[in-house]
């Protein structure tokens, strides 16, 4: 119902200020007040994906619901369990002073990196999905607003031979001209034929000419209709991640991630440092703290933080404007179900330097059936003008894909 705004100021109106906070902010009752609510319970159930996703519920005295995910890992649903008492009788509005609180409260487990901080984003986006409901607004809104409407996603393809350049290529414009995607990513850390120990990271000369012959039949395939990047899963030594990069700096590649492992920022720096190739880091760094040593150091052209994995939302954010200031950008690493991957997307949209989200599941054809709206069209995310995520999970298809021995959420 709308209502003139003036009358806040006209001290006979018929609506006294926190009527109407209570009234138009959805959040009514005996106790009135759009903050006089109350966390009552959180609750997790894991869906069999491509990955275990761990779905997160938080619940509230006022009938509202936010729902949240957490990065796959084994132990998080037993720690969001164990930090339940610690936000049960919170006021769910309070996002940043409750992330801090779980922080706190979990350093004994580790709340710098790690699975508690995966624990701990899972309620995070929860909360700013049962804020954006309370509040009336969506998610993008709570993070300062937007700067655009949609946000791209580059698609993570496979093939079943993912060794042979053509069989890439091929999948490419496949991906390309029948499902819409404008933006590319493929492995190399594939077998070529040419290893003799991998143990020792070691890129022979046959190794880095296969692996740049896939990135010559993949861009020189698609060319000016997609950007195209490459995965290599930490796997190679400083020396020859050097060599990669160099042997694809003639092609359009639109970035190289993760070529080295990823504990030795010194090593990462002088990789990127040393080649045109542009280098993408940051799935493996938890929390703005770790980020921020990357970006800082300018051991990364484009920073890569994995929203349910490295703090939330809000952290993602903080990540996004430390990038910002060294003009970096920011395509964020999401192997997730809808509930994240529009998290990501809300994110995207309310940071300046947004480059895309990742899609990791086109193979897996019930993907989108798990949230009732549709996600991704034509390769972008429309950002929904619906309150929090702006996403309603279809609970038949929740209990379907459930892990087994999991329990489905209670109903709001």
């Amino acid at each position: 119902m709308s209502r003139d705004y003036s009358e806040l100021h006209d001290p006979n109106a018929e609506y006294t200020m926190r009527e109407l906070s209570a009234d138009t902010m959805g959040v009514t009752g005996e106790r009135g007040g759009s903050r006089d609510v109350e966390i009552t319970d959180v609750q997790t159930t894991m869906i069999d994906g491509n990955f275990p996703w761990t779905l997160v519920r938080v619940y509230t005295d006022a009938g509202v619901v936010g729902t949240g995910e957490a990065y796959w890992g084994a132990g998080v649903p037993e720690l969001i369990e164990r930090m339940k008492p610690f936000v049960v009788g919170e006021n769910p509005l309070d996002i940043d002073r409750l992330f801090e609180h779980l922080v706190q409260k979990m350093s004994g487990e580790g709340s710098v990196e790690g699975v508690t901080v995966t624990a701990i984003s899972g309620i995070e986006i929860a909360l700013h999905d049962l804020a954006g409901k309370i509040l009336d607004v969506p998610a993008y809104q709570l993070l300062g607003g937007k700067y655009r409407d949609e946000v791209r996603v580059y698609c993570d393809c496979h093939t079943e031979e993912e060794a042979d350049p053509e069989a890439c290529a091929d999948e490419a414009e496949r991906v390309v001209e029948e499902l819409g995607y404008d933006a590319l990513k493929f492995d190399l850390d594939v077998p070529s034929g040419h290893e003799k120990d991998r143990a020792n990271r070691h890129l022979r000369p046959g190794e880095v000419r296969h692996k740049a012959e896939i990135v010559e039949k993949v861009t020189e395939r698609v060319k000016d209709r997609a950007d195209v990047a490459f995965d290599c899963h930490w796997t190679f030594s400083a020396n020859s991640a050097q060599r990669l990069a160099n042997a694809i700096e003639d092609y359009d590649v639109w970035w190289l991630e993760d070529p080295v492992p990823p504990e030795n920022l010194e090593v990462q720096e002088q990789v990127t440092k040393s080649t045109i190739t542009p280098i993408t880091v940051g799935e493996n760094r938890y929390r703005v703290t770790e980020e921020r040593r990357l970006i800082e150091n300018q051991a990364v052209d484009i920073v890569a933080p994995d929203l349910p994995k490295v703090g939330g939302m809000r952290e993602t954010r903080k990540i996004a404007d430390v990038a910002n200031q060294y003009y970096i950008p920011v395509a964020m690493h999401n192997v997730s179900s809808p509930i994240a991957t529009m998290a990501s997307a809300q994110v995207g949209a309310a940071i300046p330097n947004s480059l895309a989200v990742e899609y990791h599941s086109y193979e897996l054809d019930w993907w989108s059936d798990l949230v009732e709206e549709t996600v991704i069209e034509d390769g972008h995310i429309e950002i929904p003008e619906k309150p929090g995520l702006g996403l309603t999970l279809d609970m038949d298809v929740v209990e379907e894909k459930m892990v087994t021995g999991e329990t489905l959420f209670d109903e709001a």
